[in-house]
């Protein structure tokens, strides 16, 4: 059985001061969870809090972001290694948002994957279609560019170490979301990908996240789908009352 992830994308939101006062209420919430992985993605400014936040409990810390040189003069830049250092766990690759707004491409979202995996990150590699390419049915087919343009670089060993996010762009932030029927078939392409790509054991082990308006009333409908593994939670994840109720589905 693949062990679930339920992980919140903050995106730009909350200050460190916000960022402790909303685990006091989570840490709670979630103290007795012990069948899923929980996971916040939080603002870099806010990785320190988080970290000294969650010490010693059940929650563990990513970014949201990173960049795939060590150390230099990359004026803005963040990398792996500084992450590690500032207490995360995880780095999510390739949102969506990245990709539409700072020019993310598959070229560097690799670069990333390979830079995470060195410094000892669990990535969390993004895919997805846009509304256009969902209403023209190219799901399919843009999810194996995505795929096969980046994952498809990785050595097995490397792919052992990665997750996959599955965030249909016109479901993010929009109040729609994807039936568990449409997401299940999008993992299940995605599934069939990585077995021709890695193997049955690579195919069978991977755990593949929904992410798109993820909320307390729909979770369960999702989770209930074999092939959906976890969620990558956005504006729900703010609140700790309603994460903590996607958490413990």
């Amino acid at each position: 059985m693949r062990r679930p992830i339920m992980a919140g994308n903050w995106k730009m939101y909350k200050t460190p001061q916000e960022t402790t006062a909303f685990f006091e209420k989570f840490r709670p919430l979630v103290a007795g969870t012990t069948n899923v992985d929980i996971v916040i993605c939080s603002p870099f400014v806010d990785l320190a809090a988080a970290a000294e936040a969650t010490r010693g409990t059940n929650i563990e810390i990513g970014a949201q972001n990173l960049y795939w040189v060590n150390e230099g003069a990359y004026t803005g830049e963040v990398s792996a290694a500084m992450l590690r250092a500032a207490g995360c766990q995880w780095v999510i690759v390739a949102h969506s948002e990245r990709r539409e707004y700072f020019g993310e491409t598959e070229e560097t979202a690799f670069k990333k994957l390979c830079a995470a995996l060195d410094a000892g990150l669990k990535p969390i590699f993004c895919v997805g279609e846009k509304p256009h390419e969902h209403e023209t049915n190219q799901t399919h087919e843009v999810l194996g560019r995505q795929l096969r343009n980046c994952v498809g670089h990785l050595t097995p060993e490397q792919f052992r170490g990665i997750v996959i996010a599955y965030e249909p762009v016109w479901a993010i932030g929009t109040g729609k979301v994807a039936t568990p029927q449409i997401a299940s078939s999008a993992h299940s392409f995605i599934r069939s990908y990585i077995h021709s790509q890695f193997g049955a054991e690579a195919a069978e082990a991977c755990r593949i996240l929904y992410g798109g308006s993820v909320k307390p009333d729909n979770v369960a409908g999702l989770m209930a789908e074999d092939q959906i593994d976890g969620a990558l939670v956005g504006g729900a994840s703010l609140d700790p009352v309603s994460f903590a109720a996607i958490v413990n589905f």
